[in-house]
């Protein structure tokens, strides 16, 4: 019992399952809009519910694998990242090869009994899903990536409820592909140095700290202005537009966090990212009923 607790202590240690707190609101909230739009009532079903998050963790165990698997050479060497079970062995390659193929194989069919335009943009939205790990190896825009591959969320969301992509459904993706971008920057401010002497590309290790808090800040303006035009577009009313003030609040209360002490990065980026979500999904919830 013990072996298999650590098992499982050690997995949840290399995906950090906690942190889909990030994506998960956001596939909801567009089940939640395609379904009011489009049944009258906010509830899909038992059914979809089940589907919509066995994908949604299925398809982020993948991309956390992959990343993991990809990195082994770039943590070993990093302080921060050095202590990973993908790193010190407690979680082998093969069984880390078995753990990515079985969780794209999982997603695919899931996928599948969704329905068939889900089932056909499940293969892109797996080597989108693998991108993130490879690209900063050569692209400073890896941040980018990172936040298409949390965008494709509500995109998902929505092919599940209504075998389509809207453009309310786009406007929410663009929103949550800066808001993910805008705080990965300041995240990354962590390994700046790491990454100049690794030669790795990141924004931060290419363009440096000022320029870093300029480019998250203008993301983080650029996901109020699409949330504005997703609420807008949807028709959505006051309990949702309040939504977007408070995402507002709560993202100009992380880079206040981070400017005065860098040291509680941990606190911006998780915490009140968390709250985020939360408190967008709750609200719309609310002007959906």
């Amino acid at each position: 019992m013990r072996k298999f607790l650590n098992i499982v202590n050690n997995i949840n240690e290399l995906i950090m399952f906690k942190h889909s707190v990030f994506s998960l609101p956001f596939i909801f909230i567009a089940m939640m809009v395609a379904s009011s739009l489009q049944n009258g009532t906010v509830l899909f079903g038992w059914r979809l519910l089940f589907l919509g998050l066995l994908a949604a963790v299925s398809a982020r165990n993948f991309a956390m694998g992959f990343n993991r698997y990809a990195d082994r050479d770039i943590d070993k060497h990093n302080p921060r990242t050095a202590t990973r079970p993908s790193v010190d062995g407690r979680i082998g390659e093969k069984n880390m090869q078995i753990f990515i193929a079985l969780n794209a194989f999982i997603f695919i069919v899931v996928a599948y009994m969704i329905n068939s335009l889900a089932f056909w943009l499940s293969f892109p939205i797996l080597v989108i899903l693998a991108g993130y790990s490879i690209f900063k190896r050569f692209s400073s825009y890896a941040h980018l990536v990172l936040g298409v591959s949390l965008g494709l969320a509500p995109i998902a969301g929505v092919v599940a409820v209504s075998e389509s992509i809207s453009m309310w459904s786009i406007l929410l993706a663009l929103g949550v592909m800066f808001w993910v971008a805008g705080f990965d920057l300041l995240y990354s401010l962590q390994d700046m140095e790491y990454d100049r002497e690794k030669g790795l590309f990141s924004i931060p290790s290419v363009y440096g700290k000022e320029a870093t808090f300029f480019i998250s800040r203008l993301f983080h303006a650029l996901t109020i202005l699409f949330w504005l035009l997703f609420v807008s577009s949807a028709a959505l009313g006051f309990w949702a537009y309040l939504g977007v003030f408070f995402c507002a609040l709560t993202l100009y209360m992380e880079h206040r966090i981070v400017i005065k002490d860098f040291r509680k990065i941990d606190r911006a980026f998780f915490t009140l990212n968390g709250y985020l979500g939360i408190m967008f999904f709750i609200l719309i919830l609310i002007d959906r009923i």
